[in-house]
C-alpha cells in the first residue's frame, strides 16, 4: 500500500473526481475510513431498522388481514435473524465491499418480503400499503448510506421487486399502475441524486481532512528543524528535555556534546555566506551520520550544535565525540581565511551526568565551559568537563564565539 503524500491529495483535489473514484493509494485510504465509520454504526441502524420493520406488523394486522400470519413469518422469521446475522458477519469481516453488500441485502429483501406476501392478498388496501416502502428506499440511501454504484443497484432491485410484485398482485388497473411507476422511478432519480452530490462532498470533505494530516506533520517537522542544517532546533530540544527529564528516565544517564565549528566568522568573512551556509550544512550532515541512532543533534545556535545522548557511558560518548571532531577535519574543507593549507575543523566539549543529579541548563553549562576549554587548547580538540577549572564568564579564543545563553522553554 502506498504511502499517501500532500502532494497526492493536492493533485487529487485539483484533478476532481467526478466518477467518485481516486487514484489507488487514497481510493484505499478513503475505503479504510468508510468501513470503519459505518460498521461503526451498522449496530445501531440494525436494531433502529429491526424495531421499525417489525412495527409495521401492526399495519399489516389492519391492512392485510388474510395474509398476516404470512407477514408476520417473514418480518419476525426471516428479516429479523437475517439483520441481526449480518451485523455480526460484518463484524467479524469488515470492509467497504461487506456493508454495500450488506445494505443491499438489507434493502432488497425489505421490500421483497412483505410483497412477495402482498400479492397473494385480496385487501382493499394494497395500494396504501405498497406505498409504505418509501421508508425502505429511504432508510436505505439516508440511513445506510453505501457508496454511489451500491445506491444504484440497489435502487434498480427495489424497483424492479416492487414493480414485478404490484404487476403479479393484480390489484390495479393500468393506469394505477403506471402511477406507481412513475412514482417510484421519480423517488429513486430524485435519491440517486441526492447521493451522488452527498457522496461528492464526503469525498471532499476527506480529501481535506487527509490534507490536514500530511499538513500538520509538514508544519509540526518544519516547527521543530532548523531550516538550513535540518538538525532539530531549541523548540524540539525543549520536548526532548522534557521526555528525558521526566519522572520515568530520571534515573538515566545523558552526555552532552557542544560542538563549534572553528574560526567559522572568519570563514564567512572571505569566503562569503553562500558558500558559510553550504560548509555550515556539509558539517551537520557528517556529524548527523556519526551520531546515528545513539543520540539527537541540534543547532544550537549560529555555528554551535549540540548533541544529546541518552543512555550511553562515558566512554561512549567521548568516542563519539572524537569521531565527529576527526569525521569534520576529514571533510577537507579548506579555510582560506587560514591559508590554504588550513581547513574546517571544530571544537567540542563533553559532559556526562544524571537527570536525577543535573538539570539540563546545568549539563549545557558544563559542555559549553568544556568547549572553550578546548578553544583555549588549540582547538580541533575535544575537552571533557573537569570542575576542577572553570570555562570563561564571556567571550572565547574566536572573535565570534561567546558565552552560550540558555534559553529553554519551560
Amino acid at each position: 500500500m502506498g504511502v499517501v503524500t500532500l502532494g497526492d491529495v493536492d493533485r487529487q483535489i485539483g484533478r476532481g473526481f467526478k466518477f467518485l473514484r481516486f487514484a489507488p493509494a487514497i481510493e484505499a485510504a478513503f475505503l479504510r475510513d468508510y468501513a470503519a465509520s459505518r460498521v461503526r454504526l451498522a449496530a445501531v441502524w440494525a436494531v433502529i431498522g429491526t424495531l421499525i420493520y417489525d412495527s409495521v406488523f401492526f399495519g399489516d394486522a389492519t391492512m392485510m388481514p388474510d395474509v398476516f400470519q404470512e407477514l408476520v413469518i417473514v418480518r419476525f422469521g426471516i428479516f429479523t435473524p437475517f439483520a441481526l446475522f449480518s451485523v455480526l458477519a460484518l463484524r467479524r469481516w469488515p470492509s467497504a465491499r461487506n456493508y454495500d453488500l450488506l445494505a443491499i441485502s438489507v434493502a432488497v429483501l425489505g421490500v421483497s418480503l412483505p410483497m412477495s406476501v402482498a400479492v397473494f392478498s385480496n385487501s382493499p388496501y394494497l395500494f396504501v400499503y405498497q406505498n409504505g416502502n418509501v421508508a425502505a428506499f429511504l432508510f436505505f440511501v439516508i440511513a445506510l448510506r453505501p457508496r454511489f454504484a451500491t445506491i444504484m443497484v440497489g435502487l434498480l432491485l427495489m424497483c424492479a421487486v416492487q414493480f414485478t410484485t404490484t404487476k403479479l398482485s393484480g390489484a390495479f388497473d393500468d393506469v394505477t399502475y403506471t402511477g406507481i411507476v412513475t412514482f417510484y422511478v421519480t423517488l429513486a432519480i430524485f435519491l440517486a441524486m441526492s447521493t451522488y452530490f452527498m457522496e461528492h462532498k464526503d469525498r471532499l470533505n476527506f480529501l481535506h481532512q487527509m490534507r490536514g494530516s500530511p499538513l500538520h506533520v509538514e508544519l509540526e517537522r518544519k516547527s521543530e528543524r532548523d531550516e538550513l542544517t535540518g538538525l532539530f532546533n531549541r523548540h524540539s530540544l525543549a520536548r526532548v528535555r522534557q521526555a528525558i527529564w521526566s519522572q520515568e528516565k530520571a534515573g538515566a544517564t545523558v552526555a552532552v556534546i557542544m560542538l563549534d565549528i572553528d574560526r567559522f566568522k572568519l570563514f564567512n568573512d572571505v569566503h562569503g555566506h553562500i558558500e558559510g551556509d553550504e560548509c555550515l550544512r556539509v558539517v551537520c550532515n557528517r556529524i548527523l551520520r556519526e551520531v546515528g541512532s545513539v543520540g539527537e543533534t541540534f543547532r544550537f545556535g549560529g555555528e554551535e550544535i549540540l548533541v544529546l545522548m541518552t543512555d550511553v557511558d562515558r566512554e561512549q560518548a567521548n568516542d563519539t565525540a572524537e569521531r565527529i571532531r576527526a569525521a569534520i577535519e576529514a571533510l577537507d574543507i579548506r579555510n582560506r581565511g587560514l591559508g590554504d593549507e588550513h581547513v574546517v575543523t571544530a571544537s567540542l566539549g563533553v559532559v556526562f551526568g544524571k537527570p536525577s543529579e543535573a538539570s539540563l541548563e546545568d549539563l549545557l553549562r558544563a559542555a559549553d565551559a568544556a568547549l572553550y576549554q578546548a578553544k583555549r587548547d588549540g582547538r580541533n580538540t575535544v575537552s571533557i568537563f573537569d570542575d576542577t577549572w572553570r570555562g570563561p564568564t564571556g567571550g572565547g579564543p574566536d572573535d565570534d564565539a561567546g558565552q552560550v545563553s540558555i534559553l529553554l522553554a519551560s
